[in-house]
């Protein structure tokens, strides 16, 4: 069947192809629904596990995914076997990105060899090969490798991309220290492990001028502390995930699937998030997709490895839960999900973009994502938004 997609156009997001109805064959449409075309979505924070860790998913399965969420563009962590801290480790990620991804994987180089704190990695070497600089997964501990670290990007003209957690303040933690937490006996994990390395790292920022971009942010606290950073003019950016922008500690079962790290947060925390997407405090939604084997992610809260899968659910959990009930309009979430991260990661794309039907419901049901992950927390939930094709450069690479 011929269905009319309606290409999305707003004064923020700009034209992004020539024309403004497109015309595409599909074997299950349904002629009332609503279509429309987005330019593809960009996430600045995914991890693909290759190479290392091809038994939790592979640069293959998680573009594939991807391209069935929407995105045309993502950026590869690099908590990797081995980790790309110089440009052999890197090639080896570059050499299975080429040779297996649908669409545009950008990997991260590391900030410190093997990512463990303790010495800078061959930034010079890989900086034309890589989108940014983080040790994810980790933060960088000591001041002062972090401002090592941020003097030479600045000369690199690269940004620092930090997992904010002071190591210190952890206490063997796995869930947020809240209620939940105390009512079920589980250790918990202190707001201020995040937003006091994103204070010292907000500090450094300021005196090397480097760029600077906070990953998965999860706080009240993170969040005043990049509002007041940016009304001084620090060069600092931030991110949060669906997650934290949806789901709080209330939601919590004593399940793995609701295991990621940062951990979901209070409702105080979530509010806050949800009014620094509104006022521009946040600048983009990264996903985080972490996926793990079942068998990572079936031993309860305390036992799980950190991480979720989150690619394929991403738009249409945040149409339901934020566009659909008017946290935020569909232009802002466009914005959050493609011009904010390729802005600011300086990333360009022609003839890429995603087409969506916007009054498809379904049930999030983990067995149909095709990534190798399967632990969402959203499994069950109903949404709206269904991905009928993504196209990168032109090609169809997804097609439902």
């Amino acid at each position: 069947m011929k269905i009319q997609a309606k290409v999305y156009q707003s004064d923020t997001i700009g034209k992004f192809l020539d024309q403004d109805i497109l015309s595409i064959d599909l074997d299950h449409a349904d002629a009332s629904h609503h279509y429309v075309v987005f330019p593809g979505f960009c996430d600045v924070h995914v991890h693909f596990r290759e190479p290392g860790f091809s038994y939790k998913e592979t640069i293959q399965s998680g573009s594939y995914a991807a391209a069935k969420g929407g995105y045309t563009t993502v950026c590869a962590m690099p908590n990797l076997n081995p980790v790309p801290d110089s440009i052999e480790h890197l090639q080896q990620e570059w050499d299975i990105i080429n040779k297996d991804a649908c669409i545009q994987v950008l990997p991260y180089g590391a900030i410190t060899v093997g990512e463990k704190g303790q010495e800078l990695a061959d930034l010079e070497g890989m900086a034309d090969k890589v989108v940014a600089f983080s040790d994810d997964g980790k933060g960088v501990q000591t001041d002062a490798m972090m401002k090592e670290a941020m003097y030479k990007a600045k000369e690199l003209g690269k940004l620092i991309v930090a997992h904010c957690e002071d190591e210190t303040l952890l206490h063997g933690g796995y869930i947020h220290d809240g209620i939940y937490a105390k009512e079920h006996g589980h250790a918990g994990i202190c707001s201020e492990s995040e937003w006091g390395q994103i204070a010292r790292d907000v500090q450094l920022a300021k005196e090397t001028g480097c760029g600077y971009h906070v990953c998965h942010i999860s706080t009240k606290e993170s969040v005043e502390i990049i509002r007041k950073a940016k009304a001084e003019g620090v060069n600092v950016t931030c991110e949060t995930a669906p997650h934290y922008l949806i789901l709080d500690e209330n939601d919590l079962q004593e399940e793995g699937r609701f295991k990621m790290n940062p951990p979901l947060r209070s409702k105080e925390d979530k509010e806050a998030l949800r009014q620094g997407i509104i006022d521009g405090t946040i600048d983009v939604i990264a996903t985080d997709h972490a996926p793990h084997s079942a068998e990572e992610k079936n031993k309860g809260l305390k036992g799980s490895a950190f991480g979720i899968t989150g690619i394929e659910t991403a738009f249409p959990l945040l149409y339901t839960y934020l566009v659909k009930e008017n946290v935020i309009s569909l232009d802002q979430l466009i914005q959050l999900l493609t011009v904010n991260p390729r802005n600011r990661f300086s990333l360009k794309q022609e003839n890429c973009y995603t087409i969506w039907d916007l009054d498809q419901k379904y049930t999030i049901d983990p067995e149909q994502l095709v990534s190798m992950g399967k632990a969402t927390p959203f499994a069950g939930m109903e949404v709206y938004g269904e991905c009928v094709m993504t196209v990168y450069n032109g090609n169809v690479v997804y097609k439902k």
